[in-house]
Protein backbone atom coordinates (compact mmCIF):
# COMPACT_ATOMS: atom_id res chain seq x y z
CA UNK A 1 0.00 0.00 0.00
CA UNK A 2 1.54 3.38 -1.08
CA UNK A 3 0.15 6.40 0.75
CA UNK A 4 0.54 9.85 0.34
CA UNK A 5 -0.58 12.65 2.83
CA UNK A 6 -1.98 15.88 2.63
CA UNK A 7 -0.96 17.86 5.81
CA UNK A 8 -4.56 19.77 7.10
CA UNK A 9 -4.92 21.69 10.73
CA UNK A 10 -7.32 19.48 12.91
CA UNK A 11 -8.29 19.46 16.10
CA UNK A 12 -9.03 15.65 15.41
CA UNK A 13 -6.14 12.73 14.88
CA UNK A 14 -5.75 9.96 12.43
CA UNK A 15 -5.14 6.28 13.68
CA UNK A 16 -4.53 3.82 10.70
CA UNK A 17 -3.52 0.08 10.27
CA UNK A 18 -3.52 -2.62 7.33
CA UNK A 19 -4.66 -5.56 7.08
CA UNK A 20 -4.16 -7.27 3.02
CA UNK A 21 -5.97 -4.87 1.04
CA UNK A 22 -8.43 -3.46 4.15
CA UNK A 23 -6.68 0.00 5.60
CA UNK A 24 -8.60 1.22 8.93
CA UNK A 25 -9.03 4.46 9.57
CA UNK A 26 -10.00 5.48 13.59
CA UNK A 27 -11.73 2.08 13.56
CA UNK A 28 -13.40 2.45 9.98
CA UNK A 29 -11.98 -0.44 8.05
CA UNK A 30 -11.85 0.17 4.15
CA UNK A 31 -11.71 -3.19 1.66
CA UNK A 32 -10.07 -2.51 -1.32
CA UNK A 33 -9.15 -6.29 -2.41
CA UNK A 34 -12.01 -6.31 -4.72
CA UNK A 35 -10.37 -2.98 -6.86
CA UNK A 36 -8.39 -4.92 -10.04
CA UNK A 37 -5.49 -4.17 -11.37
CA UNK A 38 -5.20 -0.96 -12.71
CA UNK A 39 -8.71 -0.36 -11.97
CA UNK A 40 -9.85 2.93 -9.99
CA UNK A 41 -11.96 3.82 -7.37
CA UNK A 42 -13.40 7.67 -7.34
CA UNK A 43 -12.67 9.44 -4.47
CA UNK A 44 -16.01 10.47 -4.02
CA UNK A 45 -17.08 7.24 -3.80
CA UNK A 46 -15.54 6.68 -0.35
CA UNK A 47 -17.32 7.52 2.33
CA UNK A 48 -14.19 8.85 4.68
CA UNK A 49 -13.10 12.28 5.24
CA UNK A 50 -9.57 11.32 5.59
CA UNK A 51 -9.01 9.56 2.03
CA UNK A 52 -8.43 12.40 -0.67
CA UNK A 53 -8.86 11.77 -4.31
CA UNK A 54 -8.86 8.44 -6.62
CA UNK A 55 -7.67 5.03 -5.00
CA UNK A 56 -6.07 3.07 -8.01
CA UNK A 57 -4.01 -0.43 -7.83
CA UNK A 58 -0.84 -0.29 -9.87
CA UNK A 59 1.49 -3.54 -10.31
CA UNK A 60 -0.33 -4.47 -7.46
CA UNK A 61 -0.26 -1.94 -4.84
CA UNK A 62 -3.05 0.15 -3.34
CA UNK A 63 -1.94 3.72 -3.81
CA UNK A 64 -4.14 6.64 -2.06
CA UNK A 65 -3.69 9.73 -0.39
CA UNK A 66 -4.58 10.66 3.04
CA UNK A 67 -5.28 13.95 5.25
CA UNK A 68 -2.72 13.88 7.88
CA UNK A 69 -4.08 16.51 10.75
CA UNK A 70 -2.02 18.47 12.65
CA UNK A 71 -2.18 20.50 16.28
CA UNK A 72 -0.66 23.61 16.98
CA UNK A 73 2.33 22.90 16.78
CA UNK A 74 3.50 20.82 13.60
CA UNK A 75 6.82 19.27 13.55
CA UNK A 76 8.51 19.57 9.82
CA UNK A 77 8.05 15.89 9.23
CA UNK A 78 4.39 16.72 9.70
CA UNK A 79 3.76 19.76 7.70
CA UNK A 80 6.08 18.10 4.95
CA UNK A 81 5.08 14.74 5.11
CA UNK A 82 6.79 11.86 2.82
CA UNK A 83 4.63 9.42 1.08
CA UNK A 84 5.10 6.29 2.48
CA UNK A 85 5.49 2.08 1.47
CA UNK A 86 3.31 -0.29 3.64
CA UNK A 87 4.27 -3.91 3.00
CA UNK A 88 3.33 -5.42 6.84
CA UNK A 89 0.07 -5.93 8.59
CA UNK A 90 -0.93 -3.46 11.53
CA UNK A 91 -0.70 -0.35 13.09
CA UNK A 92 0.73 2.14 10.68
CA UNK A 93 3.36 4.60 11.46
CA UNK A 94 1.85 7.80 10.49
CA UNK A 95 4.15 10.75 9.73
CA UNK A 96 4.19 12.95 13.25
CA UNK A 97 2.26 9.86 14.49
CA UNK A 98 -0.93 11.71 12.80
CA UNK A 99 -2.17 13.05 16.55
CA UNK A 100 -2.61 16.78 16.68
CA UNK A 101 -0.12 16.69 19.64
CA UNK A 102 2.69 16.18 17.41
Amino acid sequence: MNISFIEQRSDFSLTASKTGDVLTLNGEAFDFSPLPEGGTINGGDIPSDWIVGNVTRVNGAINLTLILPYGPNPTDEVLSPQPIIVTADGPIALPGGGNVEA
